[in-house]
């Protein structure tokens, strides 16, 4: 497991914090050769950097806004003129945006599925492309949502985004296959990164005890924490998943589709 991704190149968005920059870290503590650092935050992307350059891995920070279709290409195309290839793709980046069928205008749907649907679709195209022009096998790992099975209606937007991340990564896999490019969704559910106590105490008012609260209710006494999300990613982007590919994996602490039947509640109605 050690070398696992022995002089394996990977890009991973929203690789600035959480899920994303832990995976790239992870990925150099077992070998990895060369990593793609991308988000918004300039001081974080050099700082997390120079931690994988300091770990061994050739890393290089390019800043994007997954909403913007041509930064977005630049991330392929700076991948290819530092390292001639990507053997790895993590699609962690995503907007979290709060709004029901009622107050979701139509540019921050526009946006959200710029973000957590049209980018991760981008980069999965150009990493296939670069597959087939180098001959060479590829993984790719979608960090979804198990909102993308229907999900709370004060993140519509979300919901839908999620949900046709679940569908592309069909779809593509399919096509992909005979390719050697596999393309797997992992499905976490409530989880404990910073971006999520961002969220709470931007638009639920959460107090500094929210996390502590949520967790008494959750059946392992937790949410999903960072590092074992990660470990399932990595497992995902390496050769031991051997030819999983189209498969959406749910991480979380519910089962969909079992339980008892959810019934809108009264504050939904007229």
């Amino acid at each position: 497991m050690s070398g696992r991704f022995e002089g394996r190149v990977a890009l991973a968005t929203g690789s600035t914090q959480g899920v994303g920059e832990a995976l790239l870290l992870r990925m150099a503590d077992q070998g990895l050769a060369g990593a793609v650092v991308t988000g918004r935050d300039a001081e974080r992307g050099e700082d997390v950097r120079a931690t994988l350059v300091a770990k061994g891995c050739d890393a290089i920070f390019v800043p994007a806004d997954l909403g913007n279709a041509s930064e977005v290409a630049s991330l392929i195309e700076r991948a290819d003129e530092r390292f001639g290839r990507i053997d790895h793709l993590a699609n962690c980046g995503a907007l979290t945006s709060r709004g029901t069928i009622w107050d979701t205008d139509v540019e921050l749907f526009d946006h959200m599925m710029a973000v957590n649907a049209r980018a991760p679709f981008q980069l999965i195209q150009g990493v296939a492309r670069l597959a087939r022009r180098n001959q060479a096998p590829a993984s790719i790992v979608n960090v979804g949502s198990t909102s993308g099975h229907g999900g709370q209606h004060f993140i519509t937007a979300y919901c839908v985004s999620k949900g046709a991340l679940m569908t592309m990564t069909k779809n593509v896999a399919y096509q992909l296959m005979r390719h050697r490019v596999r393309v797997v969704t992992v499905n976490p559910g409530w989880m404990d990164t910073p971006g999520e106590d961002v969220t709470q105490r931007r638009f639920h008012d959460a107090d500094d005890g929210w996390l502590a609260q949520a967790e008494a209710t959750r059946p392992w006494g937790r949410l999903v924490k960072v590092p074992e999300l990660v470990t399932t990613l990595a497992f995902v982007l390496s050769d031991d998943a051997g030819l999983m590919s189209g498969t959406i994996i749910d991480f979380d602490q519910s089962v969909q589709g079992a339980g008892d039947p959810p019934m809108p509640p009264p504050e939904l109605g007229p």
